[in-house]
């Protein structure tokens, strides 16, 4: 893959330089379907936060998403060097890049605190409601109708009778399901842009995400700093949550429509049931699985628009 030269020879010089990273990025992994990205993204989406949820037990759940956050910043920062590129965008691509990153801070800490209160599987069904209502937009035929609504009876049978007694806990799922869903509409935009798009873009705002979260988090990280255990625990969290499954969104959003990517979303309770049995032992119910059934079947069912 060529990397973009840093020499200004003018605009359009500059843009068609750009330009040719991008396609050359795309032509590398077209051989493999977008929706191969959209499945590793969906594992390590919930892979790397529930194992944050044993490092609760070292760090505070504030601590644990600026560890996240700071581990993926850096990790981005050595790999790509966003910020002279970024200073050359034009202002309406460096709001939107600041933007994401805002989100990227404010969604991770919501989301930290919601699964230390509420199992991971149920944050993750909440997480569903905004994707729902962008895949119902866009629903354009009967088949991805009832794609849409198997899905989301699919995360009502996921989430039913568990918000008992957990009030903070519901309410912060609930904020981190409107950011994720800012997220999906962000992160969309920045995967199709030539200038500073896919990676890159995403490599900047991950910076702006590491200054946002700083103020709510560093205090509750910095007694940790000292734990090489929790620093390697939390570069792990980091790399496997906020650099892993972004890269993989950014390839798959590339190629798939935003109403595709937002319905496969639906996938995100029943990975996260899965991972909660295999690494938490949050047994699911018979409902549970019927929910996940229902999920598959919405997936299988739709086609994207031509």
């Amino acid at each position: 893959m060529p990397s973009i030269v840093h020499v200004h020879f003018g605009p359009s010089g500059r843009q068609f330089l750009i330009a040719e990273a991008t396609t050359a990025q795309l032509s590398y992994v077209k051989p493999v379907p977008p929706q191969a990205f959209f499945v590793g993204s969906a594992i390590f989406h919930y892979l790397g936060p529930s194992f944050a949820v044993l490092l609760f037990a070292r760090v505070d759940v504030l601590g644990v998403a600026w560890l996240r956050i700071a581990s993926a910043a850096l990790v981005f920062a050595l790999w790509r060097r966003p910020w002279r590129r970024f200073a050359a965008l034009d202002r309406n691509g460096q709001l939107l890049i600041v933007a994401l990153g805002a989100v990227f801070a404010f969604m991770n800490a919501c989301f930290y605190i919601s699964i230390d209160r509420l199992p991971l599987a149920t944050v993750a069904a909440i997480e569903f409601i905004g994707p729902i209502a962008l895949a119902l937009i866009a629903a354009r035929t009967s088949r991805n109708l009832a794609a849409v609504l198997a899905a989301a009876l699919g995360v009502y049978l996921l989430t039913h009778v568990r918000f008992g007694g957990q009030e903070l806990g519901v309410a912060f799922a609930f904020a981190n399901a409107a950011l994720f869903t800012a997220y999906i509409v962000l992160a969309h935009r920045v995967s199709r842009r030539s200038a500073m798009g896919g990676v890159d873009g995403l490599a900047a705002a991950m910076m702006f995400a590491f200054v946002f979260v700083s103020p709510i988090g560093f205090a509750d990280a910095a007694h940790a700093l000292g734990d090489p255990v929790a620093i390697a625990a939390g570069i792990g969290v980091g790399v496997s949550s906020s650099v892993i499954p972004y890269v993989f969104d950014q390839l798959a959003m590339a190629r798939l429509a935003r109403a595709t990517y937002a319905l496969f979303v639906a996938l995100l309770p029943a990975t996260a049931t899965v991972i909660g049995v295999v690494v938490l032992q949050q047994l699911p119910t018979a409902v549970d699985l019927a929910g996940i059934g229902l999920v598959m079947a919405g997936v299988a069912l739709h086609r994207q628009a031509a």
